[in-house]
């Protein structure tokens, strides 16, 4: 039996969750968590149980375990009780009451704990501890510090000799939700909407079922995901995903918030669950190069790369989808049969993908100035590319017929920041901005008050997430596929059916334009 998502509810009124229990059914929800200790009065559980149109968990979760319960554990504990008298297909238990709750006709016993400052170094014997207090189900969940926190949950759940529901919480633990069920978890947990976490790290229902597939995650679908830090704004989970499942590959793509500091140890904990591949972000690009040096020698002189994978033989290699995704880019907003040759370009910026537009632009025969907040950085990428280096705040002085933009100045949530104030433009310049969240920036707003032309990121990021899916699936896509498909998804209508149904983005793809590489 596939592994099921169990979306938890919790909210103040009766009449509220009896609604939500029943919008869930019809949106393909098979299980359902009622979190009673939300209610703002005693649970009336022959109300909440008479007509559940899905099996059902009740859970009331006290004050210590960051549940919502104000009543003594007496009362607590006589809500559980009359939860099993009316019927529960489950109800979770913690492991330090569970002797006092007795098993009691067809009620499933979920003997349960809960971490939320780390994963104990005597996780395996708590577990183990569990497993002993008549138990259906186990669950155990934990707060994930560091990658390795949950590759131990992981490597429990997968050895379990008792059903085992098993995750981490946190930013870090995301990735064992949408994993522990191919692990051998009998479910995993999620929230009515991402609006109504009732967890640290929960995705929402459609997330899970939708974007990840979590349903038809197995041991064997390889696993993707984007390093970066942070992380929860990029949108190459829901493009990756969603072109996955447009060619029908058996991979999931997921967000990795990975710390400088914490990259390598990541790396080589992640490696244990099987990764193949991943996107590398700010503050990430030139540090895995250092992680994984194999690479052609274009990469190497970059100094700086935004994609891992396993080449051919199995060995991990990096690549620049950024180099050439850039230039296509910059030259999409010049006149046809224009080329960048003694342009003068003003480049913000001196990170990684600073250093591959940079080097873009030295082959193009730019003329390219450098201006970063560190003189230092700037004078070494301006050494690197044949440039001349400026200081952060003479950027306004240089004249340039080009400005293009490498900080993460305006992206999400900093909407409010532009890297070069409106009086600084003029009218007729180009302006790119490689941020693509949000597609319209602050400083692409002001640059089209100016009468500049523009170029947005998104341009950018369709073109090098076309070449990382190359990369990391064997398979080559249209790119007006690819561009068709994000605009559809960034777009503000709802894109529930293209999540559902990928292929009906538009007659091309689902006519199967999809090819080995």
């Amino acid at each position: 039996m596939a592994s099921q998502i169990c979306v938890g509810i919790g909210r103040t009124r009766h009449q509220m969750m009896i609604a939500e229990h029943q919008a869930l059914a019809q949106k393909g929800a098979e299980l359902v968590e009622l979190r009673v200790d939300y209610l703002s009065r005693t649970p009336d559980m022959k109300r909440l149980l008479a007509d559940r149109p899905t099996p059902t968990i009740v859970t009331c979760r006290r004050l210590t375990d960051r549940g919502r319960f104000r009543g003594t554990e007496e009362e607590r504990q006589t809500i559980l009780r009359t939860a099993i008298l009316s019927g529960a297909d489950y109800v979770d238990i913690e492991a330090d009451i569970a002797p006092q709750i007795r098993r009691y006709g067809k009620t499933k016993r979920i003997i349960s704990h809960h971490d939320f400052d780390q994963t104990p170094d005597d996780l395996e014997e708590k577990y183990a501890q569990m497993c002993k207090l008549d138990a259906d189900l186990v669950k155990i969940v934990t707060m994930a510090n560091r990658a390795e926190d949950c590759v131990r949950m992981l490597k429990l759940v997968e050895g379990a000799q008792v059903p085992t529901v098993g995750f981490c919480m946190g930013e870090k633990g995301m990735l064992t939700r949408v994993l522990c069920g191919a692990f051998g978890s009998p479910f995993t947990y999620a929230t009515f909407n991402k609006e109504r976490e009732l967890a640290p790290g929960q995705f929402s229902f459609d997330e899970m079922r939708k974007m990840f597939r979590y349903e038809q995650i197995s041991r064997k679908t390889i696993l993707l995901g984007v390093l970066g830090d942070p992380v929860a704004h990029s949108l190459s989970p829901l493009l990756h995903n969603t072109l996955m499942r447009k060619a029908g590959f058996d991979g999931v793509y997921l967000p990795l918030r990975v710390s400088a500091s914490e990259l390598s140890e990541t790396l080589d904990a992640y490696e244990k669950l099987g990764f193949t591949g991943y996107s590398a972000t700010i503050p990430h690009k030139e540090s895995v190069l250092q992680k994984y040096p194999m690479c052609d020698d274009f990469v190497r002189a970059i100094g700086a790369a935004n994609t891992v994978y396993r080449d051919q033989a199995g060995h991990w290699a990096c690549s620049n989808t950024d180099y050439q995704a850039a230039l296509d880019a910059v030259l999409s907003g010049l006149k046809p049969g224009e080329s960048l040759a003694g342009k003068r370009v003003l480049l913000l910026g001196a990170g990684g993908a600073a250093k591959a537009i940079g080097m873009a632009m030295q082959k193009s025969e730019a003329i390219t100035v450098v201006a970063s907040r560190t003189l230092k950085r700037s004078q070494a990428l301006a050494d690197q590319i044949g440039g001349r280096a400026i200081t952060w705040e003479n950027r306004g002085s240089e004249f340039a017929d080009i400005l293009i933009n490498c900080t993460p100045v305006g992206m999400h949530p900093n909407l409010n920041e532009s890297p070069f104030p409106i009086h600084w433009l003029r009218e007729g310049m180009l302006v790119f901005d490689t941020i693509y969240t949000p597609e319209r920036t602050l400083l692409i707003k002001d640059a089209r008050d100016r009468g500049c032309t523009t170029v947005t990121g998104v341009e950018m990021f369709i073109r090098q997430a076309t070449a990382q899916f190359r990369l990391f699936t064997g398979l080559k896509l249209s790119l007006d596929d690819v561009r068709t498909i994000f605009r559809r998804l960034i777009s503000p209508v709802r894109h529930d059916d293209l999540l559902a149904d990928p292929a009906a983005a538009d007659g091309n793809a689902a006519n199967g334009q999809v090819s080995d590489s």
